[in-house]
């Protein structure tokens, strides 16, 4: 039976106090929603979810909100829904290395808590530890961790989820052996909430690093920083975390005077911690770079760095990024732009914030298109992480995409959510 009025009916569900009308600060790309809802439970997402199908309501789930930037402006929205209320430890284990969390758990919360047992996410996303578990997965984020860890779809073993009638639905495995059904966590990962609502996860956890060391190589170009990264790979030595920096984005950091940088973290014991940092600097050395000890606040202001108004990821081979980084500073530099580019130099993906506003027909057509279509050649990509509305009206954010492959994830969104209840337009392909 139709309700008569929504809001009652959603007021019903997770209280009045828990719903919130065209409230600001929730507006995607523009586009305001008529109502955020903040759940208190799984039951009462599920209930939402289906209030929404029957009524016809376009729901858009979002954690601590930092990543609304991201994708095509939504074709509707009616429904904010805030996942921040379930932010609880639902099973921890230690001896077991796998904790199951809700949706709504920030990274610091979480973190501490496992820090207790000399334990934690490898999860480093940029934007900081404020960033829920929920969001950081649906929208695929990862930071410079990667390198060692993987990205959250690589840690993700099982998620409860909301599908877009309501039906609340497991997948994947609670431990980390398994190889029995179908792999639905890795399809919810990185889909931008337009398969269903991420409400619980099961993690894989790693062993804190008894001792933490981080150093910065400045050096004085860029071809001199990838030679070192190049014999930093070709070397025995296991960095957690190896990180490229442009000038530019070496000043923001508060490293200013090097035309390039190597952010570099070592995670083991003591003693081997401190061999790996002579090791490094002997090889910064010979390739004419100077090193610097780093704290912990540098890592965290990564997010800073790069919290320009338009965000550009590139992804290529790894070995090729120092060429794109080129490419990309040079594109820039003919409208008299420079990016700040900050790379993960060992798996092939930049990102380069654009501080100056750029008119968005010069943008796609100088920037956007011309170095797209020459990295896609040649297997890689360019996505628009971060641009404002009018770029987006211009230019496909996600950029092209194999029509077999589309054709496949079509057939998936039609299948777990064949009305469009779920953040509809913004993901690859308009889905």
């Amino acid at each position: 039976m139709s309700a008569r009025n929504p809001a009652d009916a959603l007021a019903a569900i997770v209280g009045r106090e828990h719903v919130a009308r065209s409230p600001s600060g929730t507006a995607v790309d523009g586009v305001q929603p008529r109502w955020q809802v903040s759940p208190g439970s799984v039951d009462e997402v599920s209930r939402v979810m289906r209030l929404a199908a029957t009524e016809h309501l376009v729901v858009a789930p979002r954690g601590s909100g930092s990543a609304l930037d991201l994708g095509m402006p939504p074709l509707a929205l009616d429904i904010a829904m805030d996942l921040c209320r379930l932010d609880g430890i639902v099973d921890y284990v230690p001896a077991d290395m796998v904790a199951t969390v809700q949706a709504g758990a920030r990274l610091d919360a979480l973190g501490r808590e496992l820090g207790k047992h000399g334990q934690m996410l490898a999860l480093d996303p940029y934007g900081g530890p404020s960033r829920t578990v929920g969001g950081v997965l649906a929208t695929g984020a990862s930071g410079p961790r990667r390198f060692r860890y993987g990205t959250g779809r690589d840690l993700l073993l099982g998620t409860r989820f909301v599908q877009a009638d309501g039906t609340i639905t497991w997948g994947g495995s609670k431990v980390v052996k398994s190889v029995t059904g179908y792999d639905i966590p890795k399809l919810l990962a990185g889909s931008l909430g337009t398969l269903g609502i991420i409400v619980e996860a099961t993690l894989r956890l790693h062993p804190a690093p008894a001792a933490l060391g981080s150093w910065l190589f400045a050096f004085g170009s860029r071809e001199a920083a990838a030679s070192f990264v190049a014999a930093l790979l070709a070397s025995t030595l296991e960095p957690e975390r190896l990180t490229s920096l442009n000038g530019a984005a070496l000043a923001r950091a508060g490293h200013p005077g090097a035309e390039a940088g190597v952010a570099v973290s070592i995670g083991s014991v003591a003693e081997a911690v401190e061999a790996q940092s002579a090791e490094l600097a002997a090889m910064a050395s010979s390739a004419g770079g100077r090193a610097s000890g780093l704290g912990d606040s540098f890592w965290l202001g990564l997010g800073g760095v790069l919290a320009g108004p338009i965000v550009l990821k590139l992804a290529s081979e790894p070995s090729r990024l120092p060429f794109w980084a080129g490419q990309l500073e040079e594109a820039c530099a003919r409208r008299s732009l420079v990016p700040a580019a900050v790379g993960e130099a060992g798996n092939g993906v930049l990102r380069a914030a654009l501080m100056e506003s750029v008119p968005a027909a010069d943008l796609a057509r100088e920037i956007v298109v011309p170095l797209r279509e020459r990295l896609v050649a040649e297997g890689g990509s360019l996505v628009v992480e971060r641009a404002p509305v009018d770029v987006k009206r211009v230019v496909d954010v996600w950029g092209p995409i194999a029509e077999p492959t589309l054709a496949v994830m079509k057939r998936l969104k039609t299948e777990f959510d064949p009305r469009g209840t779920l953040n509809p337009g913004r993901f690859v392909g308009g889905l």
